[in-house]
């Protein structure tokens, strides 16, 4: 096994993996600090890059040829290290939101932070990542003028690319650093990780039609399942739709469901010894949840461009409880139930 390379500017490469993480997300920042020593940092680098890659997918003033040259240059980072600081270079018109931005100007630290992972973590996450960067990049070119999903097949094809992806990099991590997690659960888990992964990404998508038309420049959400019930991507946003919008929606909203049910299964077959990983899968599972619960509850979401979020204390209520609760499959499933029908509120 060949031993990760040291670089000088370790110290600071982790610092910063650590400190921008928060900031680029909310969610995955607060699951990813449960997660010990190579496995926690293996998944914040791969957190990161997938970031990285995502904010030049949405860069709205880059003309798709120069974003898929950007990815290229990406996917090299993992192989070549001497391609960071080109990617860097290339990136220096990049914009977005400042956060993004200053992680990707700072994506030669995160790729000193990956270097040091052990031989085959790297592996895992070159393997997976590469995998989502050049799906990407198909369909930026695909969508030059931004994505328009047209099937529910493709819808299914991004959604594996950019999420599916990550269901498959994470387990196959977990059975690389848990001594609890054996041939045996790996396989279970992998039958199961592509829709746990799927799932969360489609609630992101219906949180957030609205925004993504209007300030990405992307819709999601399929032109066959809106003309098929009287609708078309240029009228997503029309009032005088909004019903036919809604029932497109509604077949989402019933994969999400379906998806979310096989992610509880995910979540409930991993051993109860592998308490941080069982955490880390139960916060974002559970804050899916809630907020699949509040927009079918929140119907003229769309039409008045609302964005869906569960509330602070809601998301302080199910981290409490997850923690008190994780060694228990029947406490777990209790918690999915009650974030699905009602939110959840401790008295503080």
């Amino acid at each position: 096994m060949t031993a990760p390379i040291p670089d000088s500017r370790s110290a600071e490469a982790n610092e910063f993996c650590r400190e921008i993480l928060p900031a680029v997300s909310r969610t995955f920042a607060l699951s990813i600090r449960l997660l010990p020593g190579n496995l926690g940092a293996a998944v914040r680098c791969a957190y990161l890059i997938c970031r990285i890659a995502d904010t030049v997918e949405d860069e709205p003033n880059q003309p798709a040829a120069r974003k898929a040259d950007l990815l290229d240059c990406l996917a090299l980072c993992f192989d070549d290290p001497s391609a960071p600081a080109e990617f860097v270079r290339r990136t220096a018109r990049v914009t977005g939101d400042p956060a993004h931005v200053r992680l990707v100007r700072n994506a030669d630290l995160v790729f000193v932070a990956y270097r040091e992972l052990p031989e085959n973590t790297r592996g895992y996450v070159r393997h997976w990542v590469s995998e989502m960067i050049a799906g990407m990049r198909k369909f930026v070119l695909l969508y030059p003028h931004g994505i328009r999903i047209q099937s529910l097949d493709e819808y299914k094809e991004y959604c594996y690319y950019v999420a599916g992806t990550v269901g498959y990099l994470l387990t196959d991590l977990w059975h690389e650093h848990s001594s609890s997690i054996g041939t045996r659960q790996h396989q279970q888990l992998r039958e199961r990780c592509r829709a746990f992964a799927e799932a969360l990404q489609t609630v992101n998508i219906l949180k957030d039609v609205a925004r993504d038309a209007e300030h990405e420049n992307s819709i999601y959400i399929p032109e066959q399942l809106l003309r098929e019930h009287g609708s078309a991507h240029a009228s997503i946003l029309a009032t005088d739709r909004m019903h036919e919008n809604r029932a497109a929606l509604a077949t989402l909203i019933q994969l999400a469901w379906q998806d979310l049910d096989q992610a509880t299964a995910y979540l409930l077959a991993i051993p109860r010894r592998a308490v941080s990983i069982r955490l880390f899968c139960a916060l974002p599972l559970l804050f899916a949840y809630a907020t699949l619960r509040d927009l079918t509850g929140t119907p003229g979401a769309l039409e008045h461009r609302l964005v869906v979020k569960i509330s602070r204390s809601e998301v302080k209520s199910l981290t409490v409880l997850s923690m008190l609760g994780v060694l228990s499959n029947r406490a777990m499933a209790r918690l999915v139930e009650r974030a699905r029908t009602k939110p959840l509120m401790l008295g503080w």
